[in-house]
């Protein structure tokens, strides 16, 4: 991960300036060893957030590729269900003025031609007897049983994309997450070797401290994270 790379480079090039200017190797030797562990420890850190930064961003991509994708379909199938609508309206209309000419095999003709779902919905109107009912709907497709597949599709398709999107922020936000984690590691990498320089024993034992502190800020968030 360049993130991971930058940082152990940091933490060598200080590691180096801190040898050549003479830093102290005396004192405890576990203050010493705590470097190099909290070194070790933050090096391999550091990879994982890193990597688990990586892949997030890639799944984050992944799904707000595939809810622009989802949102095309759904425009798709809204306009197919216009189509729909339009068509069962001027074969509506065409019965309708057949009918009222009394031309029966035209108005007959016009039935065949319905959609399978507006027949559906044609047929229940005509049991309310619309043509003498008054308060009978103006139309099938005002009619509860009216079905518009398309549009059903386009619905569901709009809703998915929807959640889609909102998945891809979500896994974005803890890509970021991870990228904050690396911040924090990099602050205890340049901690760790940048005590090394000091040449009074208290304040390089309390840089290490809170290069320790900040390591297991970092470590808790690392687990508490959802992995990709």
């Amino acid at each position: 991960m360049p993130e991971s790379a930058s940082n152990v480079e940091l933490a060598h090039r200080v590691h180096e300036s801190g040898h050549e200017h003479g830093a102290p190797h005396g004192g405890p030797a576990w203050v010493g060893i705590a470097e190099a562990v909290l070194l070790a420890v933050v090096a391999v850190a550091t990879a994982w957030s890193g990597f688990q930064a990586s892949k997030w961003d890639a799944v984050s991509a992944k799904d707000y590729a595939l809810a622009t994708s989802t949102t095309a379909l759904a425009q798709e199938r809204a306009t197919l269900a216009g189509q729909d609508r339009l068509y069962d309206t001027v074969t509506f209309n065409g019965w309708v003025a057949a009918k009222t000419a009394g031309r029966e095999k035209l108005a007959a003709f016009y039935e065949r031609r319905f959609r399978p779902e507006y027949a559906v919905a044609f047929r229940a109107w005509m049991r309310l007897n619309p043509l003498t009912n008054a308060s009978a709907p103006a139309g099938p497709i005002f009619m509860p049983e009216y079905a518009n597949a398309n549009a059903k599709a386009s619905a569901k398709l709009s809703h998915d994309a929807v959640a889609i999107f909102e998945r891809g922020v979500s896994t974005r936000e803890t890509g970021d997450s991870y990228v904050e984690v690396t911040v924090f590691l990099a602050t205890v990498l340049f901690l760790t070797a940048l005590s090394q320089r000091f040449e009074v024993m208290g304040a390089r034992i309390a840089v290490v401290v809170v290069a320790f502190v900040l390591l297991v800020v970092s470590t808790c968030w690392i687990v508490v994270l959802p992995r990709a």
